[in-house]
């Protein structure tokens, strides 16, 4: 009790910037407001690496696309980028032509009862899952902070406003310079939390949105893939 009498007494005397009310803070609110902080990076960090991504399949996805709709040739097209798909697109044109080369060498009788055009309708659905769930990595991590994070700032706030309360009542001193810092410094952690949230809130929002059009972009070009191969199937049996 004594060392928080202490300590409200030393932020009515102190530095009332964002720097001296951490300094002054009780240990916990200094560990919420810590912990904040290391989500807020990651959480920025998160978005930029997000952001750069979907930039880049989309570019990627762009030029695959012209050259996929050139008119030339599937088997060579295959032959580059068989080995390592350079974008999410391209590893489901490679994971479809895989599937439907196997099913070519085994029998071209079924090509006509669409058991081919079924495997390869799986094997585009599982390889776009497969793509989508990696470039969705951390996406829960965002929407965690976006929720969880205004609610531990206030957690540093009630145990910040708890101590002070504690203090002033401790020292019987109800003047305004001794109530003001203790409080902004509770606050503090609230303003954090909110630092942490918003950002990732927007930030999840817009990302959702960009993946789902990517997903998209992707199940459109499998299934019109699907239909080239399918026909192309029922043209050599």
């Amino acid at each position: 009790m004594n060392s928080a009498v202490e300590t409200t007494n030393l932020a009515a005397q102190g530095d009332l910037s964002l720097l001296g009310l951490f300094l002054q803070a009780d240990w916990v609110v200094k560990g919420v407001i810590l912990l904040l902080l290391m989500a807020s990076v990651w959480v920025w960090a998160i978005i930029f690496e997000k952001t750069l991504t979907l930039r880049r399949a989309n570019r990627a996805a762009d030029g695959f696309e012209d050259r996929f709709w050139s008119g030339g040739s599937l088997d060579e097209l295959y032959e580059v980028e068989g080995k390592r798909p350079t974008n999410p697109i391209a590893a489901v044109f490679v994971a479809a032509m895989s599937e439907w080369q196997r099913s070519a060498r085994v029998a071209w009788a079924d090509m006509t009862r669409g058991s081919v055009r079924d495997r390869v309708d799986r094997t585009v659905a599982v390889t776009i899952q497969r793509e989508m769930d990696r470039m969705e990595r951390w996406m829960v991590f965002l929407a965690s902070v976006g929720a969880t994070a205004p609610f531990i700032g206030l957690f540093g706030t009630v145990w910040g406003i708890m101590r002070s309360f504690s203090a002033i009542a401790t020292s019987r001193n109800t003047n305004l310079s001794v109530v003001a810092p203790g409080i902004a410094e509770a606050l503090f952690a609230t303003a954090i939390g909110l630092v942490a949230a918003i950002p990732a809130v927007l930030a999840y929002n817009k990302l959702s949105s960009d993946l789902s059009r990517f997903a998209s972009r992707m199940e459109g070009f499998g299934s019109e893939f699907a239909a080239i191969l399918s026909r192309q199937s029922e043209e050599r049996a």
